[in-house]
């Protein structure tokens, strides 16, 4: 991008930012946050003034802010901003998009609602292996495909977290060919999403008992590697058929990537793809998969 593009767009910028402020903040009375009615006012909603002292700043400075000019804003300056205005998460995330040009940071949370449509979707894929965890690697909700190959309906609901299974369940070990290799880039992957959700205490918890029960577990989680999200191939013992390569991808379900869809295909030159797929929709359905 040239210098004058870059200008142009950072002015747009600064434009649709005073032009959101302005309309956020014409939309609230004075009755809405308590303060005083002030006698007539020529324009609606609250003065910039009201603003200014709720948020903590002064009146020139955020004079400056709402008209775009070029200062620096803090994080805790827009949240205080983003509560004096009422905003919603969508226009809370804008203010930081248009302040910031990022969202804002999200804290973690390992339990959220999984939307009807994904769950529509999913059992969209009869023959493609689906499921959704959450930060804390919670299978929540699985399709019929999935359940085939992991069994996630035979699992009590305190132990249907994927890294539990992966490291204490004698069926899962089998189920991943080459589970010594494949087991420690799993949990690396976990790890980031620990470090994401590390003040719930859930989270804490299941890492504290599985140092407890699996020393592959303690010895590969005190090592501290952190890769990227496992993607790629991945070769499953699938009975009665054998080993079968696929393909898997994790998707987020929504923005703030508290909940990840992750799908199974088998991969393209997979000889047993079309024997997978027969078998997949020859499984039972599952009960439904969610703690909500």
């Amino acid at each position: 991008m040239t210098d004058t593009a870059a200008s142009q767009r950072l002015e747009r910028t600064r434009a649709d930012l005073s032009e959101f402020l302005r309309l956020r903040r014409e939309r609230l009375s004075p009755a809405d946050l308590g303060l005083p009615a002030g006698g007539r006012r020529r324009t609606p909603g609250l003065r910039r003034e009201e603003v200014a002292a709720l948020a903590g700043v002064g009146l020139a400075w955020y004079t400056w802010f709402e008209q775009g000019r070029n200062i620096g804003v803090s994080a805790t300056f827009l949240e205080n901003l983003a509560r004096v205005l009422r905003l919603d998460a969508a226009e809370r995330r804008h203010l930081y998009l248009l302040a910031h040009q990022r969202p804002p940071t999200e804290p973690g949370r390992t339990w959220c609602t999984v939307p009807a449509q994904v769950r529509r979707l999913m059992d969209d894929l009869p023959a493609r292996p689906a499921y959704i965890l959450n930060l804390r690697w919670d299978v929540v909700v699985w399709n019929a495909a999935a359940d085939r190959v992991f069994d996630f309906s035979a699992q009590a609901p305190g132990r249907r977290n994927l890294l539990w299974m992966l490291f204490v369940e004698p069926a899962m070990r089998r189920l991943f060919v080459d589970w010594a290799a494949q087991a420690p880039g799993m949990l690396s992957t976990f790890r980031r999403d620990f470090a994401s959700a590390a003040g719930a205490p859930d989270i804490a918890e299941l890492v504290d008992e599985l140092e407890s029960v699996s020393p592959d577990f303690k010895a590969w989680w005190r090592e501290h590697d952190v890769h990227g999200a496992c993607m790629g191939l991945r070769s499953l013992h699938v009975h009665p058929l054998g080993d079968i390569a696929f393909e898997h991808a994790t998707l987020s379900v929504d923005e703030s990537r508290h909940l990840r869809l992750v799908v199974y295909a088998p991969a393209p030159d997979e000889p047993k793809a079309a024997d997978f797929a027969r078998w997949a929709q020859a499984g039972r359905t599952p009960p439904p998969g969610s703690r909500e």
